[in-house]
């Protein structure tokens, strides 16, 4: 059985000692801030995440930049140079060109390299719900999973990767297009939270509203008891834009509620959040849908 490696890109958001203890290698995105380009790094050795959030939070002016297929060769090559097949795990097509990134530079490897093996997934999934798939698929490989098996399983289980988030200042979706500026001014005025998810599509989709924080909170927590495929026995994942108070009020719902044994809690990483903004809370598992 040949051997393979797991990449993926840094919208996973996954913490950097993950990444190593999964024998993860990431390719990663790119943040403009304030006039000047920072890779984003899962450790963010080029720019510290809480600033990032600090300058979102002063109006610093800032853009991102998709993974291209030089930067997705950049970390296969090498692998197939070893003698190893590869499995690319990307960030959702619907949100980013990373994905068609990463299918070019597969195509590329394949004519150069043809007696290897290189896949690539649409994850179809965002933030911590594709560090959570690539979590589990990694998980698979060191259990012994084939390439064909893992790449299999990730397929047959990405659409079951529950997203769901809510923002605390409609202003990062109102810049980014998500939704109007006359429903960004109303809902600030009326302190509505949206409750959004990431659809089949790998889209951002509202799906219903909450007045406040707090209800926004556990109107996301009761998600879990909506499609959540045994909680007693999942791991779930949570992120925040620069929240953990809050992150962790959401762990505790969860935990309490629905028994679930253990929930990670990481940063949404700059790229991402400098679409979704400060106050951002994402809460992830598998489900019977989306």
């Amino acid at each position: 059985m040949g051997t393979y490696r797991i990449l993926t890109d840094s919208s996973c958001d996954l913490t950097q000692e993950m990444a190593d203890a999964l024998e993860l290698a990431v390719t990663p995105l790119t943040l403009n801030y304030n006039g000047n380009e920072y890779p984003n790094y899962l450790d963010y050795r080029a720019l510290d995440i809480k600033e990032v959030y600090a300058g979102l939070r002063a109006g610093v002016a800032t853009s991102t930049t998709a993974a291209n297929p030089a930067s997705w060769r950049a970390i296969a090559e090498p692998v197939l140079q070893q003698g190893e097949d590869v499995l690319i795990l990307a960030f959702s097509s619907g949100l980013s060109t990373t994905f068609n990134a990463a299918y070019m530079a597969a195509q590329e490897l394949l004519e150069q390299y043809p007696e290897r093996k290189v896949y690539v997934v649409d994850t179809l999934c965002a933030s911590l719900g594709q560090g959570l798939l690539v979590w589990l698929v990694a998980k698979k490989r060191l259990e012994g999973a084939t390439l064909e098996e893992a790449r299999d399983f990730a397929e047959a289980n990405k659409l079951h990767l529950c997203h769901w988030f809510t923002v605390d200042d409609l202003y990062f979706l109102k810049r980014g297009g998500r939704i109007s500026g006359a429903t960004a001014v109303m809902g600030s005025l009326l302190q509505i939270k949206p409750v959004m998810h990431v659809d089949n599509e790998g889209h951002l989709v509202a799906v219903s509203k909450a007045r406040g924080r707090k209800a926004s909170i556990r109107a996301m927590a009761a998600k879990v008891g909506e499609t959540a495929i045994e909680p007693e026995k999942q791991t779930m994942f949570i992120c925040h834009g620069d929240c953990i108070e809050d992150a962790e009020y959401l762990a505790s719902l969860v935990k309490e509620q629905y028994h679930v044994p253990e929930i990670h809690i990481n940063y949404t990483g700059p790229v991402i959040g400098s679409h979704s903004g400060p106050g951002t809370l994402a809460l992830f598992f598998l489900g019977t849908e989306r």
